[in-house]
């Protein structure tokens, strides 16, 4: 199996608080995997962002989506209903990254083929902590299928 990541790691935050933008940008900084952050604020923005790139190269979706669900417009859950149906898009690991610990949002979060459901840390040091335990496993553990195919 050859190293999928000799390439920067392209991941894809769809979040619209700039102060969990920033701390999430400074926390994957901070790791030994470089990476590329592509913001979107809002689940139509990071739906235009993923299908232009499908359907430009398939091989440039990102990596992963950290997806917050408190978005404006489209939010995370209807993101995630939308992405669901698409057989190059529903291959990419979707962690829901919220501040909503609410079971219904964790539920509804998994019956829409969420990877994972996160809640996020308000202390910046766990904060950082989790980005760097997301890194080490979807992004250094984990075994992905191929975006294309």
């Amino acid at each position: 199996m050859t190293d999928r990541f000799d390439d920067p790691i392209d991941v894809l935050l769809v979040e619209d608080n700039p102060g969990d933008v920033r701390l999430t940008k400074e926390a994957f900084k901070q790791l030994s995997i470089e990476t590329t952050i592509h913001v979107a604020t809002d689940g139509d923005e990071a739906l235009e962002f993923l299908t232009k790139r499908r359907d430009s190269d398939p091989d440039t979706v990102p990596d992963l989506v950290l997806l917050d669900l408190n978005l404006p417009r489209m939010n995370g859950l209807e993101f995630l209903e939308t992405i669901k149906d698409d057989a190059t898009l529903t291959r990419i690991p979707v962690l829901v990254l919220t501040s909503s610990d609410a079971v219904e949002d964790v539920l509804d979060s998994y019956e829409l083929s969420a990877n994972a459901y996160l809640t996020k840390p308000t202390d910046p040091i766990e904060y950082e902590k989790m980005v760097e335990a997301v890194a080490e496993f979807w992004l250094q553990k984990a075994a992905l299928p191929p975006v294309s195919s």
